[in-house]
């Protein structure tokens, strides 16, 4: 049996027809064909989700200097973007080419005594690569690399936490917390988060069931639908207002996180054992992605619907068909801070302690800024909202989005829906 199962793994481009009596049949195909698939779509609410909702990028396409900046920056990331397809898919399908008694591992015998997993020893594709073709001198700067763009990723996902918590869940706490206060506590909670990811490790080595890669689409796909459905509706929709927002992320979260659950409870069997799970774990995540968003969705609408509706100046430029109205948003109220609380460089003692000043250093108290005067900071918040663009740049940022959305078109359509050339 194992023998019959490597045999049909290694018969690439094949189609498989069944014929009466549980008979399989393979066909080698004499042209290039890929069965058309609706997976791809179940990605979209990911991809939303990443792009344009995650902490990450949007903390910093709100610290752009100008809209034009933030535009461009963007399309520069969607042209990056766009090699994955070339550094990730192509190296892991040479790898599997060239190592296929340990990346290509077939029994569970044999990928366990190589990368001690019963399913699969994908995860170790690329550093075969690298360690097994590459000459010494470049192999120890492509693993430099390699550990220099985790520890990058690393610092902004925990950047990003930290703003969330200190901004917005502290202050629940805390209503008139100082400056010095709100960096230690964004600085806590990095250490907090590093030990909660390093505690998680044997939870990911156990669930991920060898394909690291699919881990990671799997939890995007259960959590990231609900985000993406309430971000789409804010920017299209005029009427859709909070409450309708809030239950709409509640349900669309509480689906994805039982679904996470259910299938981390009841881990899919092995391959060529029956699947006897119920249907609500074995829809595939990039379906379910799909059921999560449109759930969202209507749950969003049909709230809103039954509420009152969000007033014009609430919308003003934030919509995509109020972005160009002249009403002013409503003032913020803000809270009356005692001057108490207010921190400035002069309240750090220069003859402190060698230690308090080691203190101070290392929680970055000694780099904050003096209060601006209230012109400087009203000249500073009409320049970062200022949606002014010069017509040359305007044209320029406009030409590479109509360009990049059609490869990126060109390039779903043949992944998605695939292609057969004549032989």
């Amino acid at each position: 049996r194992e023998r019959e199962r490597e045999r049909k793994r290694e018969i690439p481009m094949l189609w498989r027809t069944r014929k009466p009596g549980g008979q399989e049949e393979i066909f080698k195909s004499k042209a290039l064909y890929y069965k058309p698939t609706v997976n791809n779509p179940g990605q979209t609410p990911a991809s939303i989700w990443y792009w344009c909702a995650d902490q990450i990028m949007v903390q910093r396409v709100l610290a752009a200097k100008s809209l034009s900046h933030a535009q461009g920056s963007t399309i520069l990331a969607g042209y990056l973007k766009i090699l994955p397809v070339f550094l990730m898919v192509i190296p892991g399908m040479v790898s599997r080419v060239l190592y296929k008694d340990t990346v290509g591992c077939a029994t569970e015998t044999t990928c366990m005594a190589y990368c001690n997993s019963k399913v699969s020893c994908s995860n170790l594709a690329y550093p075969e690569l690298v360690i097994g073709i590459m000459p010494t001198g470049l192999r120890g700067l492509m693993i430099a690399v390699m550990l220099a763009a985790l520890m990058s990723d690393l610092t902004s996902i925990f950047n990003s936490a930290s703003t969330l918590f200190t901004m917005d869940v502290w202050p629940l706490f805390r209503k008139l917390a100082s400056t010095k206060e709100k960096l230690l506590v964004g600085r806590g909670f990095v250490l907090l988060m590093t030990v909660v990811s390093i505690l998680w490790i044997p939870i990911i080595e156990v669930l991920q069931g060898g394909q690291l890669f699919i881990y990671i689409q799997a939890i995007s796909a259960y959590l990231s639908p609900p985000i993406a459905a309430v971000y789409l509706l804010a920017v299209l929709s005029k009427r859709v207002n909070e409450k309708g927002a809030f239950w709409g992320l509640a349900v669309g979260t509480l689906i994805g996180i039982i679904r996470m659950i259910l299938e981390f409870s009841y881990p899919a069997p092995r391959c060529g054992l029956e699947d006897t799970r119920s249907i609500v774990i074995t829809l595939h995540y990039m379906y379910f992605a799909i059921v999560g968003f449109w759930v969202t969705v209507v749950v969003c609408i049909v709230i809103s619907y039954f509420t009152a509706p969000p007033t014009p100046n609430n919308l003003a430029r934030t919509t995509v068909w109020t972005l160009k109205d002249k009403v002013e948003a409503e003032d913020i109220p803000l809270r009356n801070v005692p001057p108490s609380t207010v921190e400035s460089p002069g309240s750090i003692n220069p003859d402190a302690p060698f230690h308090i000043k080691a203190f101070n250093w290392v929680c970055g108290f000694n780099d904050l800024e003096e209060t601006s005067t209230e012109a400087q900071e009203d000249n500073r918040k009409e320049t970062l909202s200022s949606l002014d663009q010069s017509p040359f740049m305007r044209k320029v940022i406009l030409g590479n989005c109509v360009l990049i959305m059609t490869i990126g078109f060109i390039l779903y359509m043949i992944f998605t829906f695939g292609f057969e050339p004549k032989s």
